[in-house]
Parts: C-alpha cells; sequence; structure tokens
C-alpha cells in the first residue's frame, strides 16, 4: 500500500510540474512603449466639460500598452484556458474583432494573466493623445479626418470591427477613439477643484468604472481622448472591450 501511494504521489506531483503555466498558453499580446511625460490632463480643447475639469498636471513613468484593443481570438484562447464561459458575438464572427459582452473582472483577470494590468486614466489619456498631445480624437484634431482614424457611428455598421482597420495615432496605437470603449483600471471619480485631493478608493469598495474612447455607435464628444463615462463593472455591453498595459 504505501508503495502504491508513494507511486501516486509522484505522479501527482508529476502532473503538477508538467501542468503548462496559464502564459506559456497564450501567444504574446502586441505591445507598444511609451515614453513617460507631464502634461495637462482633461479637457485641454473647450474647457468646457464639466466631468473632465479641472486641468490638472499629470507626471507618468514609461509604460506599455496594447497596441491593439484585445480580440475574440486572444479572449477565447485565455477563456479556454481557463474554464470561463466563452462571450457572445450576436452572430457577427470572432477572430480578430474586438472582443466585446466582458465585464471589468473579465478584462481585468485577462490582463493579469499575462502579468499585466488594466490602463489607469491618466496613462490611457496621455497614450490616446499620441504623448499627451492637444488631441481632440487619438490621431487628428481635425473632425474632418475622423473617418481615418475611427470606427462611429457614421461609418460602422451596429458592431464591432476587426482592430486595426483605422489608422493609428502618432504612438502607432489603433482603435483609441472608436470600434469599443475600453474599460480602466480605475473606480470612477469626479475631478476636484483641488486635483491632488483626487481619491481612488479600493475598487472593492466602489461599483462604478471608466470607460473610455467611444465606440462603434457613438459619434463626435464621446469619442474625444478626455470624454470619461462611467459604468458598473458588472456590465457586459456590445459596445465595451479593452486592452491591457504593463508598467515599464
Amino acid at each position: 500500500m504505501k508503495y502504491i501511494a508513494l507511486v501516486v504521489l509522484l505522479f501527482l506531483v508529476g502532473c503538477a510540474l508538467f501542468k503548462p503555466s496559464l502564459q506559456s498558453q497564450l501567444k504574446p499580446l502586441d505591445m507598444t512603449h511609451v515614453e513617460g511625460g507631464t502634461f495637462m490632463m482633461g479637457d485641454v480643447i473647450k474647457e468646457e466639460n464639466d466631468d473632465s475639469l479641472p486641468l490638472h498636471e499629470v507626471t507618468l513613468p514609461d509604460f506599455y500598452i496594447g497596441t491593439f484593443e484585445v480580440t475574440y481570438r486572444q479572449y477565447d484562447a485565455f477563456a479556454s484556458a481557463t474554464g470561463r464561459k466563452l462571450p457572445r458575438d450576436d452572430g457577427r464572427g470572432r477572430g480578430e474583432r474586438a472582443v466585446i459582452y466582458v465585464n471589468w473582472y473579465d478584462a481585468l483577470d485577462f490582463c493579469n494573466a499575462y502579468g499585466y494590468r488594466l490602463p489607469t486614466e491618466q496613462e490611457w489619456e496621455y497614450a490616446a493623445r499620441s504623448g499627451g498631445k492637444k488631441e481632440i480624437y487619438a490621431g487628428t484634431s481635425d473632425p474632418d479626418s475622423l473617418d481615418h482614424v475611427a470606427r462611429h457611428k457614421n461609418n460602422s455598421g451596429g458592431y464591432t470591427f476587426h482592430i486595426g482597420t483605422k489608422e493609428p495615432n502618432g504612438l502607432g496605437l489603433f482603435d483609441m477613439s472608436g470600434n469599443v470603449a475600453e474599460y480602466i483600471g480605475d473606480y470612477y471619480p469626479f475631478y476636484k477643484t483641488e486635483p491632488d485631493s483626487i481619491q481612488y478608493y479600493p475598487l472593492d469598495e466602489r461599483a462604478m468604472r471608466v470607460i473610455r474612447g467611444g465606440s462603434f455607435n457613438q459619434q463626435d464628444n464621446v469619442l474625444r481622448t478626455y470624454w470619461r463615462v462611467g459604468v458598473l463593472a458588472e456590465l457586459e455591453d456590445h459596445t465595451i472591450g479593452f486592452r491591457c498595459v504593463e508598467s515599464a
């Protein structure tokens, strides 16, 4: 009996040792290096969006951010490896289409599986604005050029598109305006009169999260780089996806 027990123990230990890690089952994400810097965060264009005021100075170190939004192909591989349900696709296909119908917790777990995380609001806005430039949309400030850089209500059907079908912004990042709105890793606070007093509560104490960038069924204002929307963390919507970030 002792011999049998030892054999079983060795077998179980061997299985644990040779079981492939989660990261080894996932293909690497395409990440873009963003050089840190200082910028004025908020509605630097018209200074009239109350939710994006007051303007406040933010300094960021270098970081890496997903060049593209996470796709069905990538998320499906993660879901299969972790035994999660596959998000529905409304019959529009999967593959390289930006994934939707995932909630904030799903997005966070996906990024964590790679050793990444969701972006902060500061990181997302800095990257969307091509390194903190005064850009209304990610890649342009000209409304007449919006079609070139974004999938939005006036040039899209009622569903998400394959990633990277429009021109990138100045950092080489695709779809930061339009296609899908993107989950941010922060609780949704209002900017305060004294920006240094902005409180980012522990995430398990507040249900609201931030989404940025607007989606395929929105236009103009919501696609602006400073525009903020608060949603419930549990929301699984046909317009919301995400991308990941890694600290440098």
